[in-house]
């Protein structure tokens, strides 16, 4: 990629700067509203399908993290976003295949969606023949438990997608370290509902495991009801960014 190509124009960045502050304003009040500290709470910036150019323009502005979700888009655009001078954290959020774990354990700071015993030994596998450090991994909850959907499942038994065995893989795993659960709220459910039963999930997991203390829930819409229930990470794109490129 071309250093034109990461190159950010001035009206794109006074854009992004416009997102940024509407976006930090409604964590900062939606922290007030649960009483808890503005810094408990950090944005992901999601920046699938936009421009590695939109990144290094948000790594200027003060964003510390980013998030993708496939590995065919991320890897180049953290590879041009390094050759461009910007060191986001990088949050791998998607569904992943376990072939692909060799590639993100590459680029990526934090997997936020390993929900079973087999993606975990996956990436740990990767992890411990590329990387100098312990991986960052959060288990991906089905909060609604429905096995058809992406997500480990609370109270389920199955040795594979059970919550309890997969959080153990990752904490057993030397090239992984349990940081601590992610999930999305239901279709169907309100936002409420959905991260009151998270938290519920996120404080037993807590009692196993102290150390996993990061809660990754909320999106454009909900963030202000995750933060009320504990998130510390909010996965934010279209309020932030506007619409995709891929859309207009």
């Amino acid at each position: 990629m071309t250093e034109s190509q990461t190159a950010v124009r001035p009206e794109r960045r006074a854009e992004l700067a416009a997102g940024l502050a509407r976006v930090r304003a409604r964590i900062a009040d939606a922290c007030a509203a649960a009483g808890r500290p503005r810094d408990e709470v950090t944005l992901v910036a999601v920046t699938k399908t936009y421009p590695a150019a939109d990144v290094v323009a948000l790594a200027g502005l003060g964003v510390t993290d980013v998030g993708e979700n496939r590995d065919q888009e991320a890897a180049p655009k953290a590879e041009a976003v390094a050759d461009a001078g910007a060191t986001p954290r990088w949050h791998f959020i998607g569904q992943l295949q376990r072939n692909k774990a060799r590639s993100v354990v590459r680029y990526a700071d934090v997997v936020q969606s390993v929900d079973s015993v087999r993606l975990a030994a996956a990436l740990d596998a990767a992890a411990g023949a590329v990387r100098d450090r312990p991986l960052d991994v959060l288990v991906q909850v089905s909060i609604d438990g429905d096995p058809d959907r992406g997500g480990a499942l609370p109270g389920a038994a199955d040795p594979q997608r059970g919550l309890d065995p997969v959080a153990a893989a990752v904490a057993g795993a030397d090239g992984l370290r349990l940081a601590g659960l992610m999930a999305v709220a239901p279709l169907g459910w309100e936002p409420d509902r959905a991260f009151a039963r998270l938290a519920e999930v996120a404080a037993a997991l807590r009692a196993d495991h102290p150390g996993a203390t990061v809660l990754s829930a909320g999106m454009s819409g909900d963030l202000e009801s995750a933060i009320g229930h504990g998130a510390t990470h909010v996965r934010v794109g279209s309020a932030l960014l506007g619409m995709s490129p891929a859309l207009r």
